[in-house]
């Protein structure tokens, strides 16, 4: 572990903007809310955020991505892979854990380059959180600390940022700093580790539930028709608890031609499930036509699909399917609750 002074981090992070060849994002403020974008000056950059719009893992996986560029007159027929080397700053502990689920899923069966190839040529450097969404439940789910996953993690202790290298990436970055970075001291290791002993107090206390109960419940749960079918009344069927959730990864894949015919381009677009056309199939057939079936599904690859088929819960508590919902029929902590004293 080493400290840096905050002052001294933002020289730092102004220097990489300016100097480094790789893209410098950072968590910015949009008005009340805070987003990753790219930086152009250190000073925007904003660690006390309590949660981001999107996740992170838009930088690897884009909303709107170019797989292929054709054209038939020429006989043409082109990958395409934009890759942009990436410094991304600031991430929290429970985004960490959902791009290490990310890079299972796309390496797992058919490799996916687009994917791994963005995640290989980005830095990620956490944060331990300062400020806690009132929507999240990090800490019911495991996800409010991370041993791992980040090239380098920081923790806010006053007057300096304490800094744990997690990879040679990482180990390659601080190095970059120079004499700004110096040693830990005992007193600030203690301050690390305070930090992490109070975290678990900011989060909400609701949760009747441990989150490794949820595969046994969502199963014992998933005949009670009832039970979806009366949560899911209000729901709008519109696709934002899918679209901010960092752990959700369909998507389509179109062909879009240009007026002439002869050329276009093929395209790949975040899709969800709760999105009454997601589970179309030819002959205008729905296999998850009714929007209970739809709500069902979504609890059921957060809480147990993906527990199944990897052994982890894709659902890490940062609360952004809650705060966005318009209906406020999406917060998982009011579904698991349910479940839970109904088995009781």
């Amino acid at each position: 572990m080493k400290v840096i002074n905050k002052s001294n981090f933002t020289e730092f992070v102004g220097n990489l903007i300016e100097n480094d060849h790789r893209e410098v994002v950072g968590v910015q403020s949009k008005s009340s809310k805070f987003a990753f974008d790219p930086l152009e000056s250190a000073e925007d950059l904003r660690l006390d955020y309590d949660v981001t719009i999107l996740p992170p893992k838009k930088y690897f996986m884009p909303q709107r991505e170019t797989l292929i560029e054709y054209n038939t007159e020429e006989g043409e027929m082109e990958t395409v892979n934009e890759v942009i080397p990436r410094i991304i700053l600031g991430i929290h502990p429970y985004d960490l854990i959902a791009i290490e689920q990310m890079d299972k899923v796309f390496k797992d069966t058919h490799e996916d380059p687009y994917y791994l190839d963005k995640r290989e040529q980005s830095v990620l450097v956490g944060v331990n959180m300062v400020n806690v969404s009132d929507w999240s439940f990090a800490d019911t789910m495991g996800t409010a600390t991370v041993d791992s996953g980040y090239d380098v993690m920081l923790t806010d202790i006053g007057d300096k940022y304490a800094l744990e290298v997690g990879s040679a990436k990482g180990s390659r970055l601080v190095e970059k700093a120079g004499s700004a970075v110096n040693d830990i001291e005992p007193e600030e290791i203690k301050q690390v580790k305070q930090y992490k002993k109070e975290l678990p107090n900011k989060f909400r206390n609701d949760p009747k539930f441990d989150p490794f109960e949820l595969p046994t419940l969502l199963k014992e749960y998933y005949g009670k028709d009832e039970f979806w079918e009366e949560n899911a009344e209000d729901c709008l069927s519109c696709g934002t608890c899918n679209l901010v959730c960092p752990t959700c990864y369909c998507f389509d894949v179109n062909d879009i031609n240009d007026l002439s015919l002869t050329e276009g381009e093929r395209l790949r677009t975040w899709d969800g499930c709760m999105l009454e056309a997601f589970a179309e199939v030819a002959g205008d057939e729905n296999f998850r036509e009714e929007k209970a079936a739809r709500y069902r599904h979504r609890y059921m690859r957060k809480g147990r699909y993906m527990y199944n088929r990897f052994g982890d819960i894709a659902c890490v508590g940062c609360g952004r399917c809650s705060a966005q919902c318009l209906p406020d029929i999406a917060d998982p902590v009011d579904i698991f609750n349910k479940m839970k004293e109904g088995t009781q």
